[in-house]
């Protein structure tokens, strides 16, 4: 078994067009983002290893942010997390699977967590 490097940044708050009804349609709804990305994992790090060793945290932030398309509407949030995917997939070659959960703040009622789980890996 390979060893692997998990990065993580949880609950990012982002405001994506997004949805398929019509009072969805017009204005930005909040989402709330978490990315796993694995990468393969070098056999140790010593103290003075550089960054470049493994991937800065804020590129996945990144894409999860600035790098969506502003005016874009998307009709799922399912094309949010694609995009994410894609965007972390183009940064690094490293990047061997990204999992991206999306919860769908507007339509919590009673702080339920509403939305999806996609996991990709990189063909």
């Amino acid at each position: 078994m390979d060893d692997l490097l998990q990065l993580e940044v949880h609950d990012i708050e982002v405001l994506v067009l997004t949805g398929i009804y019509s009072e969805e349609t017009h204005l930005p709804q909040p989402l709330r983002i978490s990315l796993t990305v694995d990468l393969g994992c070098p056999r140790g790090f010593a103290p003075d290893t550089p960054l470049a060793a493994s991937k800065n945290y804020l590129d996945l932030k990144h894409a999860a942010t600035d790098a969506l398309p502003t005016g874009v509407h998307f009709t799922l949030i399912e094309g949010v997390a694609d995009h994410i995917c894609e965007t972390l997939f183009l940064q690094d070659a490293r990047v061997a699977r990204v999992k991206i959960r999306i919860v769908k703040l507007a339509i919590s009622e009673n702080g339920e967590s509403i939305g999806i789980t996609m996991v990709r890996h990189r063909r």
